[in-house]
């Protein structure tokens, strides 16, 4: 605490992603239109499944979880940019910046572990059919959702106190959108040699997060893609390959953005790529996984029929 108090930086300014007052209006619009469809299509997900009985399955129930995953990441970082996309200020305080750093860290990391248990429960319910009931227990499913938030838990905790404790004395400027960990470092004024050890540590929990989860992830598919080649109809090996391929396209797409924007050094960050990259995966992707997913698995397109004429008849009945 001692080293914080030294810091002579209140608050940071977030810069945003452009100059141009014309394209901040632009942005502000298509990124409201996309929280909105994100909170819309993720709430209504999570309440789908919560409310239909069909869908209290293994599946669902990491399904509706990776929904509130990407509700509550998606809501950390947009409304602070599209309120500094309109204000006149765009400041936010030490504090606020750290906070909303941690939480994310902690969404992202838990996020991870639980596409791994995802491809996890797709693997059991094509390679293990008839043990799928004994092997993915309610309580092996609660298991594992807790075990990925301890986890994003633990990883956030180790990142966020270790940057905390940098002196920063000079610029308060981040040029970024939101408290990201490499424009943060950039800012600080510590000494060089201790600001590349705790990169380096970043890095490594990181890459550990992405490379197990990754790995875990591999190990899956590579086992469920060897079952499929052995099942001899093509209808069979269609209906197999279709009810993983959901989660592996959301797999694909997230984790193709995180490691372009994470696992690289400070050196070669590059303010425009990397941002453009920041957006996919901070504000679109959770818009994107309610599509992904509702469009092609029919029980979810089931489940919202049966939901709309439930509420069809009610209103009738009124």
């Amino acid at each position: 605490m001692g080293r914080r108090n030294s810091t002579n930086v209140p608050d940071f300014i977030l810069m945003g992603l452009t100059d141009s007052e014309e394209v901040w209006l632009v942005l502000f619009h298509l990124f409201l239109l996309i929280y909105l469809v994100t909170v819309l299509g993720n709430t209504g997900m999570i309440l789908i499944i919560r409310l239909d009985l069909q869908l209290h399955t293994p599946m669902y129930f990491f399904l509706s979880h990776l929904s509130f995953l990407d509700l509550s990441y998606s809501s950390v970082i947009t409304p602070k940019t599209l309120e500094n996309l309109i204000a006149s200020t765009k400041h936010i305080s030490f504090g606020g910046c750290f906070a909303r750093m941690y939480f994310f860290m902690l969404l992202c990391a838990t996020k991870c572990f639980l596409l791994s248990a995802m491809a996890y429960d797709r693997y059991v319910a094509i390679c293990n059919p008839l043990q799928y009931p004994v092997i993915m227990s309610p309580f092996l499913c609660r298991c594992l959702i807790t075990a990925s938030y301890l986890i994003g838990v633990f990883d956030s905790c180790i990142t966020v106190l270790a940057i905390y404790t940098l002196h920063f004395c000079n610029s308060n400027v981040i040029h970024h959108f939101f408290c990201d960990i490499i424009p943060i470092l950039t800012l600080s004024c510590t000494d060089t040699h201790e600001v590349v050890s705790l990169e380096f540590l970043i890095f490594i929990l990181a890459g550990s997060t992405l490379v197990v989860s990754l790995i875990t992830i591999g190990v899956s598919y590579a086992s469920i893609l060897s079952t499929i080649l052995k099942i001899n109809s093509t209808s069979g090996k269609q209906r197999a390959f279709s009810t993983c391929a959901s989660h592996l396209l959301g797999v694909t797409i997230f984790y193709g953005t995180m490691i372009f924007t994470c696992l690289k050094p400070r050196s070669s960050y590059s303010l425009g790529k990397d941002q453009v990259a920041s957006v996919f995966y901070t504000i679109v992707i959770p818009m994107l996984n309610p599509l992904i997913y509702s469009l092609r698995i029919k029980e979810v397109k089931k489940a919202v029929i049966r939901f709309l004429k439930k509420k069809e008849s009610i209103i009738h009945v009124r």
